[in-house]
């Protein structure tokens, strides 16, 4: 019995103490911290930025010198060839058997200054015929310039030059704005903890009462002082009491769970949340400086600066498209054929150049062009009236949540006192109720009074924070430190 006995207990010393190596105890800025590092949240931020960053690259890429191969190593043609002979106006028929072969090297580079491309070739080819003399030619492009123009006054390249670095630090600023709504999910979540942890407080604390209340009430019922009702009424209070234990504990395992989830922690680590038991409550917030810092820093004012940019880029090209449009292209090399492959790259001898204009004159098009640049243009007037107007919904909502938050550290303290009033005063009732100074009824108002002060100070502290990131959100700025909030995007490549 004493060896079974010895077991139990090892046993239970063996789980408790494996339970509180998962016992985490997280404060604010710690559920933040691991919210931002390992939440699914935070794995979406960053492969949206790193799906941002290759399509920057790739537009800078298209600024670079662009180096390629190509080829065409085998060629085989057995066929008969019909041709018209004019003296004779009658058609011969040859057979052709021979085989053909090419490679070439290209340098492109694109011209961001004039929108045109400018390229560096060479080439070598093969000829080989299996029919008459069955010789061997090899033909050689040593060298050869070339430049490609559109001189319809729209340049494709400069438009991208000017669009594309603001998508890209729209992007950046979208990322440092992604941490900011997980902070904002984070305390959320973190004081749904609090609460559910404070309503077990609160059950327990109520059961014990309720336990004391009706032990009391049964040796007063003994004496006559307690009538049965009243008797009844504490059990029943009793009885309410252990099912709003249970309820809570409900909440809290539901609320823990849910905290888990958020921060990619394993189902056995147990989450204990540390109430934040101070506010910065000397910390104003210049309304004047959150609607400027929101004004430069915020993306979806960069993302309202990309709309209006790619608007005006829309009339451009349908003005350029609709008027005349031509095209110059110019190319010279030198050429050379031999039998041998060094032959071929020895005193070029020809001399070859290219010269194309293409010209596009539209005369009649019924209106067309000039409906589809009025409609291009009405189309932005609509972006440009838009804009405007979410501007100053904006400016209005930054305005609104930091005249709030100015308010709320006010609230906080006001509720920490009332909660510490309703402490005190339940205190004084029960202990004047135990010795029969008071009846249950002013008891009970006394309970609820006090679960009302805590539950409403759990509510401004959470507004109060919620709140503060929720600005940081909007304007990108910590205005504790006095700094705009950065991140380390070497960092984010490289995780």
């Amino acid at each position: 019995m004493i060896r079974i006995l010895i077991f139990i207990t090892f046993t239970t010393f063996f789980k408790v103490c494996t339970a509180q190596e998962h016992l985490m105890k997280l404060t604010l800025p710690e559920v933040i911290d691991l919210a931002s590092r390992q939440s699914i949240d935070a794995f979406k931020e960053q492969n949206m930025y790193l799906a941002s960053y290759w399509e920057f690259k790739y537009y800078r890429a298209d600024k670079l010198p662009i180096l390629s191969i190509g080829a065409s190593p085998f060629s085989f043609n057995n066929s008969i060839r019909q041709d018209y002979i004019p003296q004779d106006q009658t058609w011969s028929y040859s057979q052709q058997k021979n085989l053909t072969s090419s490679a070439s090297l290209k340098l492109n580079q694109n011209v961001g200054l004039t929108g045109g491309s400018f390229t560096v070739s060479s080439d070598l080819g093969m000829s080989k015929n299996f029919l008459g003399d069955q010789s061997t030619l090899f033909s050689a492009n040593q060298i050869s310039l070339g430049y490609r123009q559109k001189l319809n006054g729209y340049n494709a390249l400069r438009w991208k030059s000017k669009i594309e670095p603001l998508k890209f630090e729209t992007a950046k600023k979208n990322f440092i704005q992604g941490r900011e709504d997980i902070a904002v999910k984070a305390t959320n979540k973190f004081f749904v903890l609090v609460d559910a942890q404070i309503e077990i407080n609160i059950s327990k604390t109520n059961l014990a009462n309720a336990d004391t209340l009706y032990q009391i009430g049964k040796g007063r019922y003994q004496v006559g002082t307690v009538t049965q009702d009243e008797l009844l009424n504490f059990e029943l209070n009793l009885m309410n009491a252990r099912l709003a234990l249970t309820k809570a504990n409900q909440g809290l395992i539901r609320a823990r769970s849910d905290l888990n989830s958020f921060l990619g922690l394993d189902n056995g680590a147990v989450v204990e949340c540390i109430m934040p038991t101070s506010t910065s409550s000397a910390l104003q917030i210049n309304v004047d400086k959150a609607v400027q810092k929101s004004m430069n820093n915020n993306p979806s004012i960069l993302l309202q600066n990309q709309r209006l940019m790619e608007q005006d880029n829309i009339v451009k090209m349908t003005r350029a498209a609709n008027g005349l449009s031509a095209d110059v292209s110019a190319s010279a090399g030198l050429n050379q054929k031999a039998l041998l492959v060094p032959d071929a790259y020895k005193n070029p001898n020809q001399f070859q150049n290219i010269a194309l204009i293409g010209l596009s004159v539209p005369i009649v098009d019924w209106g067309k062009r000039k409906g589809q640049l009025l409609m291009a243009k009405s189309n932005r007037e609509v972006v440009v009236s838009s804009v405007k107007q979410e501007r100053i919904d904006f400016e209005q909502s930054v305005l609104m949540s930091v005249m709030e938050f100015n308010l709320q550290s006010e609230q906080v303290v006001n509720s920490a006192r009332a909660d510490t009033i309703a402490q005190m005063g339940f205190d004084v009732t029960m202990r004047r109720f135990k010795i029969g100074k008071l009846d249950v009824t002013k008891l009970n108002l006394a309970r609820n009074d006090l679960e009302n002060a805590k539950r409403a100070y759990i509510s401004s502290l959470r507004k109060y924070w919620v709140s503060y990131y929720q600005i940081r959100q909007l304007t990108l700025f910590d205005f504790e430190k006095e700094s705009d909030l950065t991140v380390d995007f070497d960092k984010v490549l490289n995780q």
